[in-house]
């Protein structure tokens, strides 16, 4: 493995490769050919995901200063040193999957930045210098101890996608509503109580996934032309092996969500029965579209029919079709300044009743 290693930063080196692919190679420490002399001055793109490193050599910058992208997910790094600010035309960063615990605030001096990931770390807070990184489109740091986010981080005046998922949330900064370029804002999984009201007033703004946030009151009415729904399953992303429910209707027999399993807790909410129901329709009409002889069951008014047969997106953990066109219907604005503002309407589907096994209807008012 070692002369393995030797011979490819050797036939980088020479003939003065601008990409370099160190994935999968059991490093521990950061390969010290590629720090000798001069460095490798040239290289423009390094992997190095899914290795043991631990931290990352203070003259980084100096040897490779031309990098443009820096690829570290799944190693086991703790912290960054100081000096990664000098990477001057460093655009996308990923630290995602290691152990960070700390964010130095010179990674706010890395002005060309576009990508930064850092989620899944052990991160508490975020520097406030974020907030100087002005070329940022993406920041994803889901998975971590987050309990606020930087109230500079409205600074990022060409931030694009903000996701946060399963951190310790309790708000979000009023600031991030006046993002000229937000398109995309996950919080899923967080102990949101309330979302500003004028939250979704852009007209950029598109996407907004605020699932599993238990204490959620109601959602700004800007929201409601929006696509709101559930950036992931709320599923870990290993499932155990679990004896499946199924359905049986005359010769057809449905799988039920594997969700259907258990009463939620704090860690493994169970989703919305409108949610599972579409889910379970959309399995059932997917396997009996082929046979006439099934659509009886299925005879349902084109609106919910058009729901269940194209989802509005899917999990991006498990790829299951999520049903997100419901969602606004679960936060009426009860408790809100704007109750009352929006004109409720009936909307009827038919769902399947996981304890009896039966088919039932339900009349929900949104």
């Amino acid at each position: 493995m070692a002369s393995e290693l030797h011979e490819a930063i050797f036939m980088a080196k020479r003939e003065r490769h601008k990409n370099l692919f160190l994935n999968c190679r059991n490093l521990n420490i950061f390969p010290v050919e590629l720090l000798r002399d001069e460095g490798m001055q040239f290289l423009e793109h390094l992997f190095m995901k899914r290795n043991s490193l631990t931290t990352l050599p203070e003259n980084l910058a100096q040897k490779l200063p031309n990098l443009i992208e820096l690829y570290l997910h799944s190693n086991n790094i703790v912290i960054i040193p100081q000096a990664i600010g000098n990477l001057a035309k460093l655009q996308s960063l990923d630290l995602s999957d290691n152990a960070l615990q700390v964010i130095c605030p010179e990674i706010g001096q890395l002005r060309s930045l576009r990508h930064l990931r850092l989620a899944n770390n052990q991160l508490k807070f975020l520097p406030q210098e974020l907030g100087d990184l002005r070329e940022l489109e993406t920041l994803d740091v889901s998975v971590n101890l987050l309990r606020t986010l930087p109230e500079r981080l409205h600074q990022c005046l060409s931030l694009q996608c903000l996701t946060a998922d399963r951190n310790l949330l309790h708000c979000l900064p009023r600031l991030l509503c006046l993002l000229p370029d937000l398109n995309e804002l996950s919080m899923a999984a967080n102990c949101l109580t309330s979302l500003p009201l004028d939250l979704g007033r852009s007209m950029e703004l598109q996407f907004v996934f605020v699932d599993n946030n238990a204490h959620l009151k109601g959602l700004p009415s800007y929201l409601y032309n929006k696509v709101i729904g559930c950036s992931g399953c709320g599923l870990a992303a290993q499932i155990s092996d679990v004896k499946q429910l199924c359905l049986t209707l005359g010769d057809v027999t449905v799988p039920l969500p594997s969700e259907v399993k258990a009463i939620g807790s704090e860690t493994d909410r169970v989703l919305p029965l409108e949610e599972l129901a579409c889910r379970v329709l959309h399995a059932a009409h997917s396997w009996t579209s082929k046979d006439v002889r099934f659509l009886t069951p299925f005879l349902l008014p084109k609106s919910l029919l058009d729901v269940v047969r194209w989802p509005l997106g899917h999990c991006h953990r498990c790829s299951r079709p999520m049903f997100t066109i419901i969602y606004p219907k679960l936060f009426p604005l009860r408790e809100t300044a704007l109750a009352g503002v929006h004109k409720r309407t009936t909307v009827s589907f038919v769902a399947y009743c996981c304890s009896s096994y039966c088919l039932r209807t339900f009349d929900l008012q949104g």
